[in-house]
């Protein structure tokens, strides 16, 4: 992280571990049939639950910005008294 100056981890998953542990492989999808992850969006809590999750099936599908956001507000909205 210090060479690009992020601020946040990044993973790299070779084993495709993680990818299955949270149902984002996308068997033979990739090049030549080879296994890749599903595009997907995800919102953790503090303590690393998904609270919030956008899959798609379509490497061009992304959520949108607004969308996102509003999931926040209503996550934020669920946990005030």
């Amino acid at each position: 992280m210090a060479k690009t100056g992020w601020r946040f981890p990044v993973l790299a998953d070779e084993r495709a571990e993680t990818i299955r542990r949270y149902g984002i492989l996308h068997p033979g999808a990739g090049p030549e049939g080879k296994d890749i992850t599903r595009p997907a969006e995800f919102l953790l809590d503090p303590k690393g639950i998904v609270r919030w999750r956008d899959l798609t099936d379509d490497f061009r599908v992304r959520t949108r910005p607004e969308t996102v956001l509003q999931e926040i507000d209503r996550l934020q909205a669920k946990k005030a008294p």
